[in-house]
């Protein structure tokens, strides 16, 4: 890992990140634990609107994907306008554009989803009927597969507009990544967790990944000491997962990697939309072969059913 005092190291630094209240966090976070290391450095943050930010109306599924959020950041990096992007790594498309590179992966917040609801204290406390509020074809996979009694309506807009729109009892719960309502101070408003088993988490769900232009060494250098490397190499088996069968999130599809000391335990899931049909697998070794378990239980998924689910998704018309 390169020193952080290398003279190669550059004397200002812009930051590219979404304008929401939560991606601004996530950047100003990254800019904190910077500033930390490098007190004389100028520090810039630039916020941008993404396409995927102005098209709220619309499922990501019909509009091209997570991969909206990140393009125009991207952008900004490739043309110069920027030194590095921050992104949530459940957003970040399994293949970066080329000659880029996510230089560092920080410890990892909580993966976990939570539950929201001002009526209900758990998801088993649902009744019959009940409307629940997702965006994530992953948790409605999940949440059908549990419970096919209740009513699924997709839900899109910020953190703060998706919790307006259950104050204005438009769903009886909502389902959100429990990192993010942390990470907003709003933990208060989560009723309960669900754990793994109940809902396995998005690869990536809970890490933030700053990316940068590979052939900025300074900047890798710069990056190198805010790597967790046990995040970073959890992350690197989820998303194998993900790359190995073609996810998006267009697909029901879930991984979560947990490391203990050497050892990893890698989670898999597929699952059809309405939750009829769902394979999951369990894969464990050395965390430092990360990419070649996710693999590895990414083929296992494939040969227990998740070829024949992905095959029908595609036959129906869903990009994969």
């Amino acid at each position: 890992m390169a020193s952080r005092n290398t003279a190669v190291l550059p004397r200002t630094l812009v930051i590219a990140t979404r304008e929401s209240a939560l991606a601004m966090w996530q950047a100003r976070f990254v800019e904190g634990r910077i500033a930390e290391l490098y007190p004389d450095l100028e520090i810039r943050v630039l916020g941008m609107t993404t396409e995927g930010d102005r098209n709220l109306g619309t499922s990501l599924a019909t509009i091209g994907g997570k991969g909206l959020f990140v393009k125009e950041l991207e952008e900004a990096l490739a043309r110069g306008h920027a030194d590095i992007a921050v992104h949530s790594m459940k957003d970040v498309p399994v293949e970066l554009r080329a000659g880029h590179v996510i230089a560092a992966i920080p410890e990892r917040a909580d993966p976990r989803d939570a539950f929201v609801s001002n009526r209900y204290s758990d998801f088993a406390a649902l009744p019959a009927g009940a409307c629940v509020g997702t965006s994530s074809l992953r948790r409605e996979s999940q949440l059908r597969a549990a419970r096919a009694n209740l009513r699924v309506e997709p839900l899109r807009g910020n953190v703060q507009t998706r919790l307006r729109k259950l104050d204005e009892d438009q769903y009886d719960a909502i389902l959100l990544a429990a990192a993010g309502l942390k990470r907003l101070e709003l933990e208060t408003r989560i009723r309960s967790f669900l754990a793994p088993e109940q809902s396995l988490p998005a690869a990536g769900q809970g890490a933030l990944g700053v990316e940068c232009r590979g052939d900025r060494d300074d900047i890798v250098a710069l990056l190198a000491p805010l790597n967790h490397t046990p995040t970073a190499l959890a992350v690197r088996a989820e998303r194998a997962v993900s790359r190995t069968l073609a996810g998006s999130c267009n697909v029901p599809l879930a991984a979560y990697a947990e490391i203990s000391g050497e050892n990893m335990r890698l989670r898999g899931y597929v699952g059809s939309p309405d939750g009829s049909r769902v394979v999951r697998g369990t894969r464990e070794g050395a965390a430092s072969d990360a990419e070649a378990i996710g693999v590895a239980l990414a083929e296992e998924l494939r040969a227990s059913g998740a070829a024949a689910i992905l095959a029908d998704l595609e036959a129906a018309g869903r990009s994969i």
